[in-house]
């Protein structure tokens, strides 16, 4: 992991195209959020993300507000990433573990950020990091373990 950026990993049940398929939609962006910021995805309803792609979402950080990302890394699969108008990136990379399992990371890199020192001196890199373990447990409870 380099100097900004902040990571969890989780095996998760599912195979990785199921899993993709969640994050390539921005509709199902607040059923995983595990932050409790994400509200609603704005006119995004049925939308596949691919590379390049904008897209809008309803936010609640204290205040409601709106932000906009663009896809910045996308191979189908296996890795897909966000960034908006400050720079940063919400990275998420997959890896088959050919058992219908998935090892799932997610990444908050703010290498690229234009604030990367406001960010860090109002501390999201720690709060971030909470948020993605509290994602990458929701992901694992919708996909529990066979019996």
């Amino acid at each position: 992991m380099g100097m900004r950026q902040v990571s969890a990993t989780r095996v998760i049940n599912a195979a990785p195209g199921v899993i993709f398929d969640l994050l390539a939609d921005p509709a199902k962006h607040p059923v995983i959020d595990g932050s409790g910021t994400v509200v609603a995805a704005v006119g995004e309803e049925g939308r596949r993300l691919k590379l390049g792609d904008r897209f809008g979402m309803d936010m609640k950080m204290g205040l409601p507000y709106k932000i906009r990302n663009t896809v910045v890394e996308f191979e189908e699969g296996r890795l897909i990433a966000w960034r908006h108008f400050y720079g940063h990136r919400w990275r998420w990379q997959l890896k088959d573990l050919g058992d219908g399992r998935t090892e799932v990371t997610e990444t908050f890199d703010w290498s690229t950020a234009r604030i990367g020192l406001l960010l860090e001196w109002v501390r999201f890199p720690g709060k971030n990091l909470k948020s993605i373990r509290a994602t990458l447990e929701r992901l694992d409870k919708m996909f529990p373990a066979p019996a």
